[in-house]
């Protein structure tokens, strides 16, 4: 039996803080880019819709291949699989640096999410292989969620710093010493060989997944119908082929889970609502109250704050379900008040409630629906499922920041359109966005309280 002190619990500790300084590195990156736009736009010369894939290209490679990642680290092994990925982003992040070109950033860009997916997509099966005893993993993965939900925030006030006070090419230098670290840290893991590729690896299934994957997450972020259809096409057909598979790359048996199922799609709708307010409660800050940068930054840090609390100290102690649906409904209230924020909106009024309710429901329900969607994972696919949590994360983002962008910029041109001043039609576009992304929380709450109750009621009752 394992002490609190002893040398493999503090080991499996310190392993853990070296698995959040790369997954904080890559999460980092998702949103750090955000405020350094207007520069890389000005140096490299991008017009508008060429600099969406700066953000695009990180998001197609990321997006596509975290189930595949997720899956091979199980046959190649997760720790290998991580070291590679974080070598693989770190060489990427000093080539975007580098980048003298639009086309060398964008390739940068992309090999950058492939590395970023590498790594993230092991990062939860590794904990939960690390931490089998349910109080310790539910502390793990609350460190985890916490570096998750709150990473976003910090790159908002480090791209802000970075940008402002040296230069946009820093936001991906800085990767590059704390990228070196933690992998000749990760090096020093204990040897994970994987379960083996047994009779052979599913090629066509991957093929297929990746490029349905891919091609889902450009066809979304270009709202483009065809390209959808094609996509589900894609993805139909790695269906089909992994039930038929002898050695499939993803045993549909995950998904006999209730659980992990509706956890997924609960995750899928909640970052759905979540990531629209990350872009367009920036934009709302930025263009309606006129905050700089790093200001902007800065009004993001209490939910930082709250989150770090709240999933560290206070998510552990409750039951998952009362920690997910409480979660929900703060975030959800939050939403709802920044449909009514004003075109001379106070932050200590209109905003800073609304960041530390977001904080305090983000720090509640990401820990729960995490530990939920991992916990039918066998060892031998603790992998497969990290990557598909990481996977319904990007899609739910995806999904989020496509519909909610279109709802507030149709709604902004209409009133337009009708003669309102431009503050109040930027106001009223994101108005509507905030209450979709509501929706979105709404619909999250509802599966949780039918799928996910109905699902871990007996594991409930024993908890309680």
């Amino acid at each position: 039996m394992l002490t609190e002190g002893s040398p493999k619990t503090r080991n499996r500790w310190w392993s853990l803080l070296i698995l959040c300084a790369g997954q904080l590195m890559i999460i980092l990156d998702g949103s750090i880019v955000t405020v350094a736009m207007p520069a890389i736009q000005r140096e490299l010369g991008f017009t508008q819709s060429a600099l969406a894939w700066v953000v695009n290209a990180y998001l197609i490679a990321f997006g596509g291949l975290l189930l595949l990642a997720g899956r091979l680290g199980d046959l190649i092994g997760r720790k290998r699989m991580f070291a590679a990925g974080l070598v693989v982003f770190t060489t990427a992040s000093l080539l975007c640096g580098l980048a003298p070109s639009q086309e060398m950033l964008i390739a940068a860009r992309f090999l950058q999410g492939a590395g970023g997916a590498m790594a993230s997509a092991v990062v939860l099966g590794m904990v939960v292989t690390m931490f089998p005893e349910p109080k310790e993993q539910a502390k793990a993965i609350g460190v985890v969620s916490f570096v998750s939900a709150s990473g976003a925030s910090i790159g908002l006030l480090a791209g802000g710093v970075l940008t402002d006070a040296i230069s946009w090419n820093w936001i991906f230098f800085i990767n590059v010493p704390i990228g070196v670290a933690a992998t000749a840290l990760a090096l020093k893991f204990d040897k994970d060989r994987g379960i083996g590729f047994g009779k052979g690896a599913d090629i066509l299934g991957a093929v297929l997944v990746t490029g349905g994957l891919m091609l889902l997450v450009y066809a979304i972020v270009e709202t483009n119908a065809i390209l959808l259809a094609a996509a589900a096409a894609l993805i139909a057909a790695f269906v089909v082929r992994q039930a038929k598979a002898s050695t499939p790359l993803l045993p549909l048996r995950i998904f006999r889970s209730g659980t992990v199922s509706g956890a997924n799609v609960v995750q899928m709708l909640m970052i759905a609502g979540l990531f629209g307010f990350q872009f367009l409660g920036a934009l709302y800050l930025q263009q309606v109250l006129h905050y700089d940068a790093l200001r902007t930054g800065l009004a993001y840090l209490p939910v930082t704050v709250a989150i770090a609390l709240v999933s560290l100290f206070v998510a552990p102690k409750l039951k998952p379900a009362l920690a997910l649906v409480g979660g929900l409904v703060g975030i959800t209230v939050a939403l709802l008040l920044l449909t009514q924020a004003p075109v001379n909106g106070q932050y200590l009024i209109h905003v800073l409630p609304v960041m530390i309710l977001l904080g305090i429901g983000g720090g509640l329900a990401m820990p729960a629906v995490m530990g939920q969607a991992m916990s039918g994972a066998t060892p031998e696919d603790s992998g497969l499922a990290s990557g598909l949590v990481n996977t319904t994360q990007q899609v739910g983002g995806a999904v989020g920041l496509a519909v909610l962008s279109t709802f507030a910029a149709s709604r902004t041109e209409t009133e337009l359109a009708n003669g309102t001043a431009q503050a109040e039609a930027l106001n009223s576009g994101f108005h509507l966005a905030f209450a979709v992304s509501a929706g979105f929380v709404v619909a999250a709450m509802l599966v949780a309280l039918t799928v996910l109750r109905r699902s871990t009621a007996p594991e409930l009752a024993l908890a309680g």
